[in-house]
């Protein structure tokens, strides 16, 4: 009985993370696809957006894109890996470890977002 309760429980937390893992990878997108849009397309983004870190090179598509697409990996991970991460427990309660996932997944989506926002406002 225990065994179908926590199956059944992760379910609904796996379920309820993937469908907002989603939603984010979608806004993570559109956001950098937008901004590519008013993006200057140089070879080095970053003296541009912070000129007093000039040390890391990284083109625009690399600013724009990398992480819509780790989002996007993680989302496919999440959705094709669950019967492995139903076996796979760290913590003894599965609401932490989703609200640990969940928190990973807003700081990568802001990072997105905010990467996204200062291209648009070199372009404008």
């Amino acid at each position: 009985m225990d065994f179908d309760y926590d199956s059944g429980e992760f379910s609904r937390w796996h379920n309820l993370f993937t469908f907002h893992l989603g939603i984010a990878v979608t806004l993570s997108w559109l956001t950098s696809l937008y901004a590519a849009a008013y993006a200057p397309w140089v070879r080095n983004i970053r003296p541009l957006i912070d000129p007093a870190n000039v040390s890391q090179v990284e083109s625009t598509w690399s600013y724009l894109f990398i992480f819509p697409v780790v989002l996007t990996t993680a989302w496919l991970v999440s959705i094709f890996g669950q019967n492995v991460f139903a076996k796979f427990r760290v913590l003894r309660s599965q609401a932490v470890e989703f609200g640990i996932a969940a928190i990973v997944v807003l700081v990568i989506f802001y990072l997105s977002i905010d990467r996204a926002v200062a291209a648009m406002l070199l372009g404008m």
